[in-house]
């Protein structure tokens, strides 16, 4: 299985981009959110999943490890092919996604076109179990990061420039030891936690 593809970005469409890798432009199926993240010329990192039809080989991209494993997962309910499982992806970012199926938030799931009531409800009777550790991380880091957007947003720019999840999870944790988030400047904070992972390359 192709796991990640690094490369330069040439070209970024409405639905997929091409990161030249070696010098063959590889095509990978992306959301709207992870599209936004990417540069033409710019060097990018995707975790990838690839799906085998009879007529088909289809490779899709994810800002990180954490959202290919949600993807995959999510194809495991009955019903859910890839191209559903994007469009969930589409609407809900990772952490909205599984705490609405654990905690059995079925108008949040219907809100993806293509899911009715039902099929949220055999989501949730599917996958609540199986998403459950990752809510408590959800959770656990909610209970001391809800008034911080901060981190997410340093974490997804560290990721955009290439570093991998669980180094922008890090030196997003190091960096916030002793900020309050309600004061938090961005800005400086992307500054401290790229110096950060500088000094590790």
């Amino acid at each position: 299985m192709i796991a990640s593809v690094r490369g330069v970005v040439t070209a970024v469409g409405p639905d997929k981009a091409v990161v030249e890798v070696g010098g063959v432009g590889i095509a990978v199926v992306c959301t709207p959110a992870t599209l936004s993240r990417l540069r033409v010329g710019q060097e990018a990192r995707l975790a990838t999943s690839l799906v085998v039809r009879e007529d088909s080989l289809t490779l899709y991209g994810f800002t990180d490890d954490a959202e290919r494993a949600l993807f995959e997962l999510l194809q495991t309910a009955s019903g859910v092919g890839p191209r559903l499982a994007q469009a969930i992806l589409s609407v809900h970012n990772p952490r909205t996604l599984r705490q609405a199926i654990a905690t059995g938030d079925v108008a949040a799931l219907t809100r993806v076109p293509g899911i009715g009531k039902k099929g949220a409800e055999r989501l949730i009777l599917e996958l609540r179990d199986r998403v459950g550790a990752m809510a408590d991380v959800d959770e656990q880091s909610a209970s001391g990061a809800a008034e911080a957007p901060w981190r997410e947003q340093v974490y997804q720019a560290l990721i955009g420039l290439g570093w991998s999840s669980s180094q922008a999870n890090e030196a997003v944790e190091i960096v916030g030891r002793g900020v309050d988030g309600a004061s938090a400047r961005v800005p400086d904070l992307l500054r401290q936690a790229i110096q950060l992972l500088g000094r590790t390359r």
